[in-house]
């Protein structure tokens, strides 16, 4: 197998092997995060073809968030039984199959079907559940900075393919802006099929940074279908874990679900058009891509809870700011930048404190309930914005109120006693 021989040929130059999986399950998640962005760019334009409202079509994404996220831990409990690199190639099925026949829809209950059902289930085989997984079975050293790429890849791909695909919806339409995520699946899923493998001893090695066979993880228990529900109500009997859900309930519906989802048709209500609206959001995916990146190496060295008290502050004011930004192009970079600097920056620190409090064997299924509480905000976000702007006529009143959930969130993380804190930031 390609794996067997690339394994030993990059180890004997130094490579270790678990860099080569990071690698395809961070293209992996950025196909995805791009998936599942792309309807945020159809938003006006299917309204316009098709007289649907903004609370109509944002409904249908509100089930995609939502299986998104529920699908997390259950897809920890495929990993483990299936493998990740079956995992991966059905969720690139699912995602590249239901953006191909989303170019058939013409009936509301088809967007229902294909990007709120099957986009949805694709999506959250592939979540950031499966970065969390790749870090912890593949790295002991330089997992909270492989935590930060993977996270930041899910971010990039939500935003930085924007752009293009308005480009793609002026010039040619909206279905042909899902021709290039479909053929990313196809190409991935040969990548995967040849490359992936589940652990390092299926390719002879230790995990990066392990010296010793006796010091690396021992593989995880029996999983049954019950598990995920065993793991949830362990959970639900820790402090920690409902600060983490809350906050990060709370970090899915100040971005995915309402920037994310609502950007471009908000700032169509201030006279900008889709193109430049999309370029301000790829602007966005550049600074995540830093900023994430650089919480996964802070979240290595310093106290998680005070990273994420600054990163859900600082959102939170951006967040209050953007309707009185004018939308003029110094406006919107102001925004861009300080947002975007931490859009899901909030994930290394939350995976840590995660990993701290409930051991490295069970931080795949938890982090994936904690996910599922992001993915439910975010729902709500998408359809909440929806129903507002269709009501009020105005984004304002969602945006403010999300900037004020967010200063909330950065108070109650400091509820995490100092102890898992400083053993999060060892």
């Amino acid at each position: 197998m390609p794996a067997q021989i690339l394994a030993p040929w990059l180890q004997r130059r130094g490579i270790h092997y678990g860099w080569i999986v990071a690698g395809i399950t961070f293209c992996t998640m950025l196909v995805m995060a791009a998936a599942l962005g792309l309807p945020g760019a159809m938003l006006l334009t299917l309204g316009q073809e098709f007289g649907w409202t903004t609370e109509q079509i944002a409904s249908s994404l509100a089930l995609r968030f939502a299986l998104f996220g529920l699908i997390g831990p259950f897809a920890a409990l495929l990993m483990e039984r299936l493998g990740l690199r079956a995992v991966i190639c059905a969720g690139l099925v699912f995602v590249g199959g239901g953006m191909a026949l989303a170019t058939l829809a013409s009936e509301l209950w088809h967007l229902f079907v294909l990007w709120g059902l099957v986009l949805g289930l694709g999506t959250g085989m592939t979540a950031l559940v499966l970065g969390a997984v790749v870090a912890n079975r593949w790295f002991t050293q330089r997992r909270g900075l492989v935590i930060g790429l993977l996270t930041a890849s899910s971010a990039t791909g939500q935003l930085a393919f924007l752009p293009l695909a308005a480009w793609i919806i002026e010039h040619w339409g909206w279905r042909a802006a899902v021709v290039p995520v479909v053929a990313a699946c196809v190409a991935i899923f040969v990548l995967a099929w040849l490359l992936m493998r589940d652990r390092p001893s299926d390719v002879g090695l230790l995990p990066y940074g392990e010296t010793s066979p006796a010091a690396a993880a021992p593989p995880a228990p029996p999983m049954t279908l019950a598990t995920p529900l065993l793991v949830l109500w362990d959970g639900l009997r820790h402090p920690v874990f409902w600060i983490l859900a809350i906050s990060f309930f709370i970090c899915g519906l100040s971005t995915n679900g309402l920037v994310q989802t609502h950007f471009i048709a908000l700032c169509s209500d201030f006279g900008m058009a889709a193109l430049p609206a999309a370029s301000v959001l790829a602007l966005m995916g550049a600074f995540d891509f830093v900023g994430t990146v650089l919480s996964g190496w802070l979240s290595d060295r310093y106290d998680n809870r005070k990273l994420l008290f600054w990163y859900y502050g600082l959102r939170g004011l951006s967040l209050m700011w953007l309707p009185y930004s004018d939308f003029t192009l110094y406006g919107l970079s102001l925004f861009a930048m300080f947002y975007g600097l931490d859009w899901i920056a909030t994930v290394p620190p939350t995976v840590k404190l995660t990993a701290a409090t409930f051991g490295a064997q069970r931080v795949g299924m938890m982090f994936g309930w904690i996910f599922a509480a992001h993915q439910l905000g975010a729902a709500v976000a998408a359809y909440g914005a929806g129903f507002i702007r269709t009501n009020m006529q105005s984004y304002t009143p969602a945006f403010f109120s999300a900037g004020v959930a967010c200063l909330l969130a950065a108070l109650i993380v400091l509820a995490i006693r100092q102890r898992k804190a400083a053993i999060a930031a060892a």
